[in-house]
C-alpha cells in the first residue's frame, strides 16, 4: 500500500463539530441504546472444560543455558530498596511521576499535546484500560498516572529503526530487560529475520506481505495458522483482522480475553444473557453499596478512584476484597481536587478521600467461600425480617433456579466458609450488615477473579448476590467486570473469537458473499499446545505480547521456535518479538495517538470500554519519520497479497483502507446496535451499545436471569507448599514494563520480588532480602524460577505474591479454570528455597552440547 494522498479532509474520519446539545445520560437515568437486540458473541450454553491432554513441563531455570535468544527476562538484579507500603493513592506525586515520564518519553510539546487530546470527545483513546470516560462534562486533564505513561510511551520521539538491529542481533536484545527493550523507541520500518539470520534486516512492504501470502497459502490446511489479537486493537482492524481469518479459512482466532476476563463472559452469559457488564459509569456514581473483588483499581484502573470518590459523596459504602492491602482502596488524593480552590489545601495536605469501609483480607481463590458466608448471613437476615432484605418479587418476575441456589447457600457451613476464605463470620456479618437493606448494589472484580480455578462459578455467584437482591437493572446497580486494555472487550464484539455463533457467521457470509468456517477454532491455551506439538506452522500476531503475557513462558517460546513463520505487527520492540519461527517479520503500525493519514483525509477508528460505549479515537500527532503503516492497511496488503481476487473483493479491501467509513458500514450491516454506526460514532462521548440485562431483559436460553447452584471445592497442600498469585506493579501496564518501581508497595529499583507473609518466612528460616528460588508444582511436574527477592508484606499467610511476566514461567498450561480455559495465575503451587546461586556454571557444564546450532 502506497501513502495515501492528503488533500481531502473534507471526507472520511472527519468528526462533525461538536454542538452545544448533549444527550448523555445524567446521574439517575439509563442511557440510550436503541431497539436493536442483545449483542453477544458468548454461547448461552458455554462448553464444558477442554480435553486437557497431558503437556510435559519445558525446562524453565535451565532454558537461559538451552538456547541463545532468553525468552524470560534475564535475571540480573537491579538494586532494591524497600520502603513502607503507602496507604494513599495518587496525589501530587502522581501528577510529578506523570510529567517526568511523559515529557521525558515524548518530549514537552509533543507529549502535553498527547494528553490534552487523550480521551477528550474530539481526540484519541487512551491506550491503556478500557475503564469509561464520563458521558458529560470531561476535565482537561480527563487521564491517569498510568494513561499518562501509556501515552507517553506510544508518542516516544526515539526511532527503534534498521540501525538498532543492525547493530544488535536477537540474542543480544533477549540480555535487555523488558524495560529497556520498550525504552529503545517506536518501530519505524519493516523487518524481517530469514532461516539462519541472527538479525532482523530491513524488508519492503510488498515483500513483506509477499512472503506471508507464501507460507499461508503453502499451509495443508488454513488450521496450521493462528491469529492471535491484543486488547489494545481498535475496532476496525479488528473486524478486518478476523474478517481475513476467515476468508482464509480458519477460526484460529485466540486473544489476550481468553487469558482475562473469559471467566466474566462464560459466567454472565447463561446466567443474565450478556457477557458484558451491566452498569454505566452513573451507576457507580449512583450506588448505595460497592464490592471490589480481586482488582487493584489504584493501579490497574486509577480513573475508577475518582468515580469511587463521587460515589463516597454521594454516601455510598464500599466494601474490598483483596489478599493485599492496596493504596487505591485506602485512600484517594484526587489530583483534579488542585484545581478546586475549595478542595486544593485538603487535597495537598490532607489524607484524601477514604475509599474502603469494609476491608476483607481474604486467602488467594477465597473469594468464592466469602460470597457465600455474605449470602448466607442475607439469608439468616431475611428468616428475622421477612421481605425486607431478599427481593423476592423480582426473584418470581424474573429468575429461574432460586431455590436450589438457597438451599445450597444454607447448606454451607461457616467451618468451610472461614477455612476457604480466611475471613471470620463475624467479619463477614460486617460486609453483609451494609447490603442487607440495600439494593442500589455494584460489584466490580477483575483477574482476582477471572484467572482462579472456579472463576467462573465465583462470578456466578456474584449473580446470584445481584439477583437475590434484585440489584441488577436498575439505576446504581448491576455488574461490572472491569477489562483491562483499552479495546479488549470491543475485539470480541467485532467478531475476535475462536467460537464464533451461527448468527455472526451468517452475517458475515451474507455481507463479503463468502463461505465463512464454522467449526470452533484454537483459544489462547489450545493455540500454544498446538503450536509446542507442531501442528500448526504460522503464528500471526496482531499487537500483544503472547510470550510475556500467557502461561508457561518456555512452553510458549518453544511453540514459536517450531513456526515456519511468525509475523508481529507491533509499536515497540518486546521480548516476544526475539523469539521467532524459522522466518519472522516484525511489522510497524500506528498507536492510538498518531495521526492516520489516507486518501479520504484523516481516519477515525474506534473503541469499546468496559461499559459498551462506543467512541471514536482520533490520533493528534504527527508519526515519527520511516515507514510505519496502519494496522488497517497492514491488513489489506496481507488479505490482498494471500487471498487474490479468486477468494475476496480486492476493490473492497482498497477502499476499506482509502476510507474506514466503509469498514463501518460492513459492521454496521453485520453486528447488532451498529446499525448506524458511522453516525452515531461522530456523536460528541459516542453511544452505548444494546444492554439486556441493564434493562431487565435477560436473552437468555430460557428468557429468565438464571440462579446458578456452584460447588464449593477444597483442595489440600503439602505442608511447604504456598499458592502464588502473580500481579503487576505500579511502573507497568499489562506486559510493558514503564520501570522498575511499584512504589504504592513500596518496592523500588527490582521487579524480581516474591511478597511473603513474614510467618511463612519465620517457618522456613527466610530473612527479608534473602534470594530464592521458587518452583511450581502441578500433575507431578516442576517449574522453577531462580533469584527472586524476598519481601515481607502483609498478605494472607500461606499465599504469596510476584509480578508477572517474571513468575509466568511457574503457571503451568494445563492449569485452567474450569468452563472459561483460563489460565490460573492466580492459584499457583509453589515451594521456595535458598537460592542455588554458584551452580548455573556446572548446569551450564552439563547442558553445553545442547545448545542449537
Amino acid at each position: 500500500m502506497e501513502d495515501s494522498p492528503t488533500n481531502d479532509p473534507g471526507k472520511a474520519g472527519k468528526a462533525h463539530q461538536q454542538g452545544a446539545e448533549d444527550n448523555a445520560p445524567k446521574s439517575g437515568e439509563r442511557p440510550e441504546q436503541g431497539v436493536a437486540p442483545t449483542n453477544d458473541h458468548y454461547r448461552p450454553d458455554p462448553q464444558g472444560e477442554r480435553d486437557q491432554e497431558h503437556i510435559p513441563a519445558p525446562p524453565t531455570a535451565e532454558a537461559k543455558y538451552l538456547f541463545p535468544v532468553l525468552a524470560q527476562p534475564p535475571e540480573a538484579l537491579t538494586g532494591l530498596k524497600l520502603e513502607p507500603r503507602m496507604k494513599i493513592a495518587a496525589g501530587l506525586t502522581a501528577v510529578i511521576k506523570s510529567m517526568e515520564f511523559n515529557w521525558g518519553e515524548a518530549g514537552l510539546t509533543r507529549g502535553t499535546h498527547g494528553l490534552l487530546k487523550m480521551n477528550q470527545k474530539d481526540g484519541f483513546d487512551c491506550s491503556s484500560c478500557a475503564w469509561p470516560d464520563p458521558d458529560d462534562h470531561r476535565s482537561i486533564a480527563e487521564f491517569c498516572e498510568n494513561g499518562a505513561k501509556a501515552t507517553a510511551s506510544d508518542a516516544d520521539d526515539r526511532a527503534a529503526g534498521p540501525e538498532v538491529f543492525a547493530k544488535n542481533s536477537l540474542a543480544d536484545l533477549s540480555r535487555l530487560s523488558d524495560r529497556d527493550l520498550n525504552n529503545l523507541g517506536r518501530l519505524t520500518h519493516p523487518l524481517v529475520k530469514r532461516p539462519g539470520d541472527t538479525h532482523y534486516s530491513p524488508i519492503e512492504w510488498p515483500d513483506a506481505f509477499k512472503l506471508v501470502a507464501k507460507e499461508l497459502n503453502a499451509l495443508a490446511s488454513p488450521h496450521e495458522a493462528v491469529f492471535y489479537t491484543s486488547g489494545k486493537v481498535p475496532n476496525e482492524p479488528a473486524f478486518l483482522f478476523q474478517l481475513f481469518a476467515k476468508q482464509f479459512g480458519t477460526n484460529n482466532l485466540p486473544d489476550c480475553s481468553n487469558m482475562c476476563h473469559e471467566s466474566s463472559g462464560a459466567a454472565l452469559s447463561p446466567t443474565l444473557g450478556l457477557g458484558k457488564g451491566s452498569v454505566t459509569l452513573n451507576d457507580i456514581h449512583d450506588a448505595e453499596v460497592i464490592l471490589i473483588i480481586g482488582q487493584n483499581p489504584g493501579t490497574n484502573h486509577p480513573r475508577m478512584l475518582s468515580a469511587l470518590q463521587k460515589a463516597k459523596r454521594n454516601g455510598a459504602k464500599i466494601i474490598s476484597v483483596n489478599p493485599l492491602i492496596e493504596a487505591g482502596l485506602n485512600h484517594f488524593r484526587n489530583p483534579q481536587d488542585f484545581m478546586n480552590p475549595l478542595r486544593a489545601l485538603g487535597a495537598l495536605l490532607g489524607d484524601g478521600t477514604p475509599i474502603t469501609d469494609v476491608f476483607l483480607q481474604v486467602r488467594v481463590d477465597g473469594d468464592m467461600a466469602l460470597l457465600r458466608g455474605i449470602m448466607k448471613h442475607l439469608f439468616e437476615a431475611e428468616d428475622l425480617n421477612p421481605g425486607q432484605v431478599v427481593d423476592r418479587p423480582f426473584i418470581a418476575e424474573y429468575t429461574t433456579g432460586f431455590e436450589s441456589f438457597e438451599q445450597n447457600i444454607r447448606n454451607t457451613s461457616w467451618e468451610d466458609i472461614e477455612e476457604l476464605s480466611g475471613i471470620s463470620r463475624a467479619r463477614l456479618l460486617e460486609a453483609a450488615n451494609l447490603i442487607a437493606h440495600k439494593q442500589k448494589i455494584v460489584t466490580c472484580w477483575a483477574m482476582g477473579v477471572t484467572q482462579q480455578r472456579q472463576g467462573v462459578q465465583t462470578i456466578q455467584e456474584i449473580v446470584n448476590l445481584h439477583l437475590m437482591k434484585g440489584a441488577i437493572g436498575k439505576p446504581g446497580a448491576g455488574t461490572c467486570p472491569v477489562r483491562g486494555h483499552s479495546n479488549v472487550q470491543g475485539d470480541r464484539t467485532m467478531g475476535v473469537w475462536e467460537q464464533p455463533t451461527k448468527e455472526f457467521q451468517d452475517a458475515l457470509a451474507k455481507e463479503f458473499n463468502f463461505t465463512p468456517p464454522y467449526e470452533h477454532g484454537f483459544d489462547t491455551v489450545e493455540s500454544i499446545k498446538k503450536m509446542h506439538k507442531g501442528e500448526t506452522k504460522v503464528y500471526f500476531s496482531l499487537g500483544g505480547n503472547l510470550l510475556a503475557a500467557g502461561p508457561d513462558t518456555e512452553l510458549i517460546a518453544d511453540g514459536m521456535r517450531k513456526q515456519k513463520l511468525t509475523v508481529f505487527v507491533g509499536t515497540k520492540l518486546n521480548r516476544g518479538h526475539l523469539v521467532t519461527g524459522e522466518t519472522s517479520l516484525l511489522l510497524p503500525c500506528f498507536t492510538h495517538a498518531d495521526i492516520d493519514m489516507q486518501k479520504s483525509g484523516h481516519q477515525m477508528t474506534s473503541c469499546e470500554n468496559s461499559m459498551g460505549v462506543v467512541s471514536q479515537n482520533k490520533g493528534v500527532l504527527v508519526p515519527l519519520p520511516g515507514q510505519m503503516m496502519s494496522e488497517v492497511a497492514i491488513l489489506a496488503g496481507v488479505a490482498i497479497a494471500t487471498l487474490g481476487p479468486d477468494r475476496t473483493n480486492v476493490a473492497d479491501w482498497v477502499a476499506m483502507t482509502e476510507n474506514y467509513d466503509v469498514i463501518r458500514d460492513h459492521i454496521s450491516r453485520v453486528i447488532p446496535g451498529f446499525e448506524k454506526f458511522n453516525e452515531n460514532l461522530r456523536k460528541p462521548g459516542g453511544f452505548y451499545l444494546p444492554n439486556g440485562p441493564r434493562e431487565r431483559k435477560f436473552t437468555t436460553k430460557n428468557g429468565m436471569a438464571n440462579f446458578t447452584t456452584t460447588q464449593l471445592e477444597k483442595y489440600s497442600l503439602e505442608p511447604d507448599q504456598l499458592i502464588l498469585m502473580t500481579i503487576r506493579s505500579h511502573d507497568q501496564f499489562n506486559t510493558t514494563i514503564y520501570e522498575y518501581n511499584d512504589r504504592y508497595r513500596g518496592i523500588h529499583g527490582e521487579r524480581r520480588v516474591l511478597f511473603m507473609n513474614e510467618s511463612d518466612m519465620a517457618a522456613r528460616g527466610i530473612k527479608a532480602k534473602d534470594l530464592l528460588d521458587i518452583t511450581s508444582h502441578f500433575e507431578g511436574e516442576q517449574r522453577t524460577v531462580e533469584k527472586f527477592i524476598a519481601v515481607p508484606y502483609e498478605i494472607p499467610k500461606g499465599n504469596v505474591a510476584a509480578y508477572f511476566p517474571e513468575a509466568n514461567p511457574l503457571v503451568p498450561i494445563s492449569s485452567v479454570a474450569k468452563v472459561s480455559n483460563t489460565p490460573t495465575s492466580k492459584y499457583v503451587v509453589v515451594t521456595v528455597v535458598p537460592a542455588k546461586v554458584g551452580q548455573a556454571p556446572q548446569a551450564q557444564k552439563q547442558r553445553q552440547q545442547a545448545v542449537p546450532a
